[in-house]
């Protein structure tokens, strides 16, 4: 573990010697993998990589791969039952935007007439058409466990996911009131005929195809209902805990949409639209201007790429809606159950706290902890050394939040600079202290990142609300997007004029702080400050500054340093060591340099969340690599870099990039590296627990599989860095306050 890592029972002021990791980390109470088959996936078949094997693994279906590992999770037994509920919602939104991002890019070479050919080999339409068969069976797999499994459980601890069948007459004369004053009112059938062209489907919106006859004409016509997005998806019943989905009920009553017609068939569908914000002209004189009629556009006009419909549809009708869509046999989807899953946050946020994990709640490590009820003087705490902080075991509140909200107050404080890429909008505290500080005459700077995927239209409003208060608001670099997490902090001391800064991992966002893996960076360091100003320069004026005495920073050098980083381990003799957190792993130079650290003679292990085209554990090629990935509670987010051994020889970096095309090429990342030895034992610590977990872990095969790894000792990570998340918090001061877990 090395000196100046805590125990996970004693405090830092009391540390016993060091001992082996796994003595550290409490056993996991819950049952083992091995007791829960529902885990369990089919042993990995030890495929040798020939030449007819590609070095690559297929991006596209790396996502759906680590979708199946979220449906894992929601198929264990062992968790509360909301948990799982909460996973498969989780699953909805991943799949959702897969395809109105990936699924739509590649739709789109095959309509430019543009044939590729992806890395692993696969052509655009064979990868189409391995994603059909993959997100089929993920669907059909979700689905079926929500209605057999999941419901049927929720039923017996008094929540019920109910049908209309299931109804009695006291529950049909509610729904009929209910109905009548507040669903009626806001539907609008649209008949399709040759005098109504069909209509527009809208992006995500759950309908209801509807086909009536004429009994004067006997004229079957064919009608649209959109289900009300504004409406709660789920209706609950006078008990409070039965629950009916919106489009049932809408379809219960249709006969009062369509008076004096006869309702022959009405069956629910969802339709998915390319999302992918298409810029043309990113050099617009107004860029705002540019996105907000990009995104009026984008309603009207991106091309539908999945069609999701009632199992029992008919031919008939879904022809209808193939062929008004323009639509290929493999973009539909048939669903034997609920449509849209994403929509069971609504389930999820039930108040029934005995069908969920016990709430975590942050904690202040004792160098942010301030006397009684007072708020830490952060700047005071940074003369003493960088802070590390690790979210969500160390509160968002007190650490990142607290700096840019002591900032605004202070008046010694000249100037507050910082990226927003994604937050919880206006009402968000780090917001509303830039609007604070800006009032009070400070020099404020937010540059706000306009094409943050999903978040446009809420940037743009809160981007405009910054500029009103007197904020210099900033739309980034021409063609980058800006999605570095860094923070500048001017002050005016009686020395000097000093800078405090904040890198991170994560968005300045205090909802996502709270389910989001992330590490973030508190210092004083003055060439990180410069660095961070001359960073804050290129991004708001005219500047080509290209080499920094502490940042790495993307486009312009990160690449290149990681690869020397690379190359200089599969140099060392003896062999080197590489531990890699990220995301994401698919830049093939990247993986290219990896391959070559293994055959050199360098350990390496990745702790990929989700994307990975990397293919270890190959002989020959990635014999030393190992790839796992850890799925729980909390989404792993943080990007750790490790290179040498132990011991002084070790270099660690965090940041915000994952090791992506278009984070290295096209964005504007920033990586720091952590030089305190204290605070090195700390990122060590984390990565050190992390390939450690028996209990969340996956490993990826040659093979391109991923397996569960056997829960042994159970070392579940997360757990761990709650229990270490307390030690910090309950350690007392010393070394001149400055704890040695940092």
């Amino acid at each position: 573990m090395g000196e100046g890592r805590p125990n996970f029972e004693a405090s830092a002021a009391a540390q016993p010697a060091p001992v082996s990791l796994l003595d550290q980390i409490p056993v996991a109470s819950a049952p083992t993998v091995h007791e829960r088959p529902a885990l369990e996936a089919p042993p990995p078949v030890q495929a040798v990589p020939t030449q007819a094997q590609p070095r690559y693994l297929n991006r596209e279906l790396s996502q759906l791969d680590f979708d199946e590992r979220v449906l894992a999770m929601a198929e264990d037994e062992s968790l509360p039952l909301l948990e799982r509920v909460r996973f498969l919602a989780i699953l909805g939104e991943n799949v959702d935007q897969f395809f109105q991002v990936r699924v739509a890019g590649l739709k789109e070479q095959v309509l430019a007439a543009l044939p590729q050919t992806s890395p692993d080999g696969m052509t655009t339409g064979e990868q189409l058409r391995a994603i059909h068969q993959r997100a089929g069976s993920l669907l059909q797999r979700s689905t079926g466990l929500f209605t057999h499994q999941v419901c049927p459980a929720l039923d017996q601890q008094g929540v019920s996911i109910t049908s209309v069948a299931g109804l009695d007459e006291a529950d049909h004369d509610f729904l009929a009131a209910e109905f009548r004053a507040r669903i009626f009112p806001v539907l609008t059938p649209l008949a399709v005929d040759p005098a109504h062209p069909f209509p527009y489907i809208s992006h995500l919106s759950l309908n209801l195809a509807v086909m009536v006859r004429d009994p004067v004409r006997h004229q079957m016509r064919f009608a649209r209902v959109k289900v009300p997005p504004l409406l709660p998806r789920f209706i609950a019943l006078p008990d409070g805990k039965r629950f009916i989905p919106l489009e049932q009920v809408i379809a219960l009553y249709l006969v009062e949409l369509f008076p004096g017609m006869e309702i022959v068939s009405q069956h629910p569908f969802r339709v998915t639209r390319d999302a992918d914000l298409d810029l043309v002209d990113e050099e617009a004189a107004d860029l705002l201007a540019a996105i907000q009629n990009e995104l009026r556009r984008q309603q009207r006009k991106a091309q539908v790429v999945r069609l999701e419909v009632d199992a029992g549809m008919s031919d008939e009708v879904l022809g209808l809606l193939v062929r008004e869509l323009e639509l290929e046999p493999t973009d539909v989807y048939r669903v034997d159950g609920l449509l849209d899953l994403s929509s069971l946050w609504a389930i999820y946020a039930l108040d029934r706290p005995d069908l969920k994990d016990e709430l975590w709640t942050p904690l202040t490590q004792r160098r942010l902890q301030g006397a009684g009820v007072e708020q830490a003087d952060i700047f005071e705490a940074l003369k003493d050394g960088d802070i590390l902080v690790h979210h969500p075991y160390d509160s968002f509140t007190t650490s990142a939040e607290a700096f840019i909200d002591q900032a605004a107050n202070d008046p010694d404080v000249l100037a507050i600079k910082q990226t927003l890429y994604r937050t919880s909008g206006p009402v968000s505290p780090i917001v509303r202290a830039l609007i604070r500080a800006a009032e009070s005459g400070k020099q404020v700077v937010a540059l706000v990142e306009l094409k943050a995927r999903g978040d446009e239209q809420a940037n743009i409003a809160w981007a405009q609300a910054l500029e009103q208060v007197g904020v210099h608001v900033v739309y980034g670099v021409v063609g980058l997007k800006t999605h570095a997490k860094v923070a500048l902090v001017v002050r005016r001391e009686t020395d000097a004029i000093r800078r405090y800064v904040h890198v991170g991992t994560g968005n300045y966002n205090p909802k996502t702080a709270q389910i989001y893996e992330d590490v973030g960076l508190l210092s004083a360091d003055p060439e990180l400050g410069s660095d961070v100003s001359e960073l804050f320069n290129f991004l708001t004026g005219y500047s080509r500054q290209r080499r920094f005495g502490r940042l790495l920073v993307a486009p312009v050098g990160l690449r290149s340093n990681i690869i020397r980083m690379i190359r200089r381990e599969a140099a060392r003799p003896g062999g080197g060591r590489i531990v890699l957190k990220v995301n994401s792993l698919v830049d093939p130079e990247i993986v290219e340099a990896l391959y070559a650290a293994s055959q050199a003679g360098t350990e390496i292990d990745l702790i990929i969340r989700g994307l990975c085209t990397l293919r270890p554990g190959a002989p020959g090629l990635s014999d030393r690599i190992r790839v796992r990935s850890l799925v729980g509670r909390f989404l792993e987010h943080s990007r750790i870099f490790r290179f040498g051994p132990d011991g002084d020889a070790a270099e660690y970096y965090l940041g915000s990039s994952d090791l992506m095309p278009r984070n290295l090429d096209r964005r504007v990342e920033a990586m720091v590296p952590v030089l305190d030895r204290s605070l090195q034992d700390r990122l060590a610590q984390i990565l050190d627990v992390e390939l450690e977990d028996d209990v969340l872990a996956w490993s990826l095969q040659p093979s391109g599989s991923w397996s569960k790894v056997p829960t042994i000792k159970g070392v579940n990570a997360q757990h761990a860095f709650e229990q270490l998340a307390a030690a910090r918090a309950a350690a007392t001061n010393g070394n001149n306050g400055h704890t040695p877990d940092a």
